[in-house]
């Protein structure tokens, strides 16, 4: 590794005669980092096979995880949200949306105040606060506070993105609930829009992506199957174009569905996310989600009902589960990367080796773990 670049100052660095991964390709050259900023970029035309040896990869970005390390945003704590973003830079996580669970409007303005303050030293940069409740059917509220579901209101979304001074990565709803056409025209001129833990059927979810929705929360999990007469959200999602979020921990989506969803969507359309909560990181036991208890054991983390309740993986895993699951390293790689970065307000900056963008900055080994990692130029890992 240390004959491949050399570090001149902090945020500044020379990469030369290396593989890596421009977001959609491999390719042999190298960059420049100046000011924390990629510049420079260089490389051979022509794409190369995934290397045998180390290779540089943006860094990696999680657009939906509600915390890690025994935190969550919802804890309305800076410092927890800051100790959330030093976790996930460690696991070559450096962009990510604070998540929120649904729960009563004062908690979730305290909670976006706190995630917009906390600041990145050190630790993944924030792209956004990511509202996926309270506008959810209580019908698939999953682990969701069912008293704290309320219809679409427009003018209650207006004051949340006030509370996240602007930074709002996307807000969820169920399209189904009443209102929720009219609150997806008004709420996708602020933020992307994505129908969530609901039980709209095709012709509903067709008609909210033509209203102004572009993503699907968690894709398979908390809405209709996909089924050859009843097609439901996720068929609407593949015709509407839009992106679909995808939990590839191995418990939330069967490897082949992870598959048959790449094939559907395409990696460019395919958002890899965590959804962790505060258990990831931690060892098994019992946490709390959302006002709910929550049993952690091995890769999982359910209810008292049952109900699965987020995860415990990171982004890293992941992309590890989808080698084994046989997704191409490209395909993978892209779908940890620029895809949900581009789905998400404020990613359009994040996720790839681009010239002007922040030098965020992962090295991989062979066995495609980490070796390194940068934000913003410096050395985190």
């Amino acid at each position: 590794m240390l004959k491949r670049f050399a570090e001149r100052e902090a945020g500044s660095l020379e990469i030369k005669d290396a593989v890596f991964f421009d977001g959609e390709r491999f390719r042999r050259g190298g960059f420049s980092v100046r000011g924390g900023l990629f510049a420079d970029v260089r490389g051979e035309e022509t794409a190369v096979s995934p290397p045998e040896g180390e290779v540089f990869v943006p860094g990696l970005v999680d657009v939906h995880i509600h915390g890690a390390a025994g935190r969550d945003f919802c804890d309305g704590d800076p410092a927890g949200d800051a100790a959330i973003g030093a976790y996930l830079a460690r696991h070559g996580v450096t962009s990510y949306c604070a998540a929120l669970m649904a729960c009563g409007e004062d908690e979730l303005c305290r909670a976006a105040r706190a995630a917009v303050a906390s600041g990145d030293e050190g630790g993944a940069r924030l792209l956004g606060v990511y509202f996926e409740g309270p506008f959810l059917s209580p019908a698939k509220c999953g682990a969701q506070n069912r008293e704290s579901l309320v219809s679409p209101e427009p003018e209650l979304f207006f004051r949340l993105s006030e509370a996240a001074r602007g930074r709002v990565a996307a807000v969820c709803v169920a399209p189904e609930l009443p209102g929720a056409m009219g609150f997806i025209r008004e709420a996708s001129r602020l933020a992307p829009v994505s129908l969530a833990h609901t039980e709209a059927d095709y012709g509903t979810a067709a008609e909210a992506f033509r209203a102004g929705a572009t993503r699907l929360t968690h894709c398979f999990n908390t809405m209709p199957p996909l089924l050859h007469r009843e097609p439901g959200p996720v068929a609407a999602a593949m015709d509407a174009g839009a992106y679909a979020e995808l939990i590839c921990d191995g418990v939330h989506v069967h490897p082949a569905m992870v598959r048959a969803a790449f094939r559907l969507f395409g990696a460019e359309k395919v958002c890899v996310v965590s959804d962790s909560m505060r258990a990831a990181g931690e060892p098994d036991g019992v946490y709390e989600l959302g006002g709910r208890r929550v049993a952690v054991r091995g890769k999982e983390a359910r209810t008292e009902t049952g109900a699965l309740a987020g995860s415990v993986t990171d982004l890293h895993a992941e992309l590890l589960e989808l080698l084994e699951f046989g997704i191409a390293p490209a395909d993978a790689l892209r779908a940890c990367t620029g895809t949900p970065a581009r789905s998400v307000g404020g990613g359009e900056d994040a996720g790839a080796i681009v010239n002007g963008f922040p030098a965020d900055l992962v090295l991989l080994d062979r066995e495609w773990n980490i070796k390194a990692v940068w934000r913003g130029g410096r050395a985190v890992v």
